[in-house]
């Protein structure tokens, strides 16, 4: 299969990479880039795991062809630490004890850092919602429900970073 060549910015840093037009954007991430953050769950956008931010909305980088993304943003849980500190949301899970095994954690933290970019003060259904389509095999969601809202105390006004 002939490769094309695509451009995208994955975490602030612009990338000029050859890809099969076949490959996903969670293989060339985690494959290409060794952004190993974003999880393959299940391949079929069922589970959350392998969630992204596209142009800061979340998508299933399992179900995105790499060659889609051609001139798009893509932040991965390895772009939220600035300086290797922790991104509030981040630190609120910690804090909280919403990640047990973790491997829902970057899907569930990126699609917080949405859910408080578009709405810095959700109520408990809110982020109910916002997770809505991302599983956890751990825990009951309390945890991460709580974590999200204690999120959105640390991060006044929404987070933009």
């Amino acid at each position: 299969m002939e490769k094309r060549i695509i451009q995208l910015t994955v975490n602030g840093e612009e990338y000029d990479l050859a890809v099969a037009p076949n490959r996903t954007l969670l293989e060339v991430l985690r494959d290409d880039l060794s952004l190993t953050g974003a999880k393959a769950g299940c391949d079929d956008g069922a589970c959350g795991t392998c969630t992204v931010l596209l142009d800061g909305q979340p998508v299933r980088s399992c179900l995105t062809l790499a060659v889609e993304v051609q001139g798009k943003a893509i932040t991965t849980i390895e772009g939220l630490t600035a300086d290797g500190d922790l991104h509030p949301i981040q630190q609120a899970f910690v804090e909280r004890g919403a990640i047990q095994c973790g491997f829902c954690s970057p899907g569930m933290i990126l699609v917080t850092k949405t859910l408080l970019d578009e709405n810095p003060h959700p109520t408990e259904q809110e982020a109910r919602e916002a997770i809505s389509g991302n599983f956890c095999r751990c825990t009951g969601y309390a945890k991460i429900v709580e974590a999200m809202l204690a999120a959105a105390e640390m991060v006044e006004g929404g987070c933009h970073e």
